[in-house]
């Protein structure tokens, strides 16, 4: 594969994700508010597009709430700083299995929803981007699945698509990405598609370069792609997705570390991405610049 680095580079901030990190950062924000205003300390820093997930504001669990969806969309949007929102819609596809031996029922932590109950933030706030994960996988845990059926990820994807709302594609393996482009293929999804590849999460695609670029070399060469990978490697992601034609995706849902023994905040993990970007010789562009690139309109602030 020839060398086509991108020079004109957007940044994501995963602002806060749904993994159980909650206690091990003070910086991972909570409530609607935290969330949001992380998210607005990115843009400042750089970050063109924001990506969020909500939490229990009291627990900092992981939540689905539409009133949480809700709030942190309204102050997003009213902020004087402006982000491309991009929600995710990854929750409601968690099969937790009993063990080894006893595999059902399904134990504590299972959280299987319908396709409109996991689009349903979704319609409702209508921001511009919104996640669909492309595939089903092990993940992590030992009895954990993340569960995303071809039938599902047609019919939230036709939602997503007649909503108007620009799906990302998550595309934790390569066959995720060969189900993307029949999505495509079928009318599901409209071309070019927007990708983020995500790389090291355990037992996706591992983040060797090798099979990096197996993974960009299956990108359609007229999508947008993304990539991150997480903890140490998230900022040697930033540099191996400019010099392989991408976008970089940066934030605490995927790194807490700034350096050794120092904890990040999203807008000093920006900060770092953007150094990394333009000692490349590429220029960071903003979410207006995105829009057009991406075909997405800016939305107005959600009416009471």
């Amino acid at each position: 594969m020839p060398l086509a680095m991108n020079r004109e580079v957007f940044i994501t901030c995963a602002v806060t994700g749904s993994g159980a990190t909650q206690d091990r950062s003070p910086h991972v924000p909570r409530s609607p508010k935290d969330i949001a205003e992380s998210a607005i300390a990115a843009a400042k820093a750089g970050a063109a597009i924001a990506h969020c997930h909500v939490r229990d504001p009291e627990t900092g669990a992981p939540a689905r709430d539409l009133a949480l969806y809700r709030e942190v969309t309204e102050r997003i949007r009213d902020a004087e700083v402006d982000i491309v929102l991009n929600l995710s819609a990854g929750m409601g596809g968690d099969l937790v299995f009993g063990g080894a031996e006893t595999p059902l029922p399904l134990a504590v932590g299972t959280d299987m929803i319908g396709a409109d109950e996991r689009v349903a933030h979704v319609a409702e706030c209508l921001p511009e981007i919104c996640t669909l994960d492309c595939g089903t996988m092990n993940f992590a845990e030992a009895d954990y699945v993340m569960t995303n059926t071809p039938g599902m990820l047609r019919a939230m994807g036709r939602a997503m698509t007649d909503m108007g709302v620009k799906p990302e594609i998550e595309a934790f393996d390569t066959g995720h990405l060969w189900l993307a482009k029949a999505l495509v293929d079928e009318g599901v999804l409209d071309s070019p598609a927007l990708v983020q590849l995500c790389m090291g999460v355990p037992w996706g695609a591992p983040d060797d370069l090798t099979t990096f670029l197996a993974m960009v070399n299956a990108v359609p060469p007229d999508w947008v792609f993304s990539a991150f990978s997480l903890g140490r490697n998230q900022m040697p992601y930033v540099a191996a997705a400019v010099l392989a034609g991408g976008n970089v995706r940066v934030g605490l849902e995927d790194n807490l570390m700034l350096d050794k023994g120092v904890l990040a905040t999203n807008e000093a993990l920006v900060e770092r991405a953007v150094g990394i970007i333009e000692r490349l010789g590429a220029r960071v562009i903003g979410p207006a610049e995105v829009r057009e690139r991406l075909g997405l309109t800016k939305r107005a602030p959600v009416a009471a």
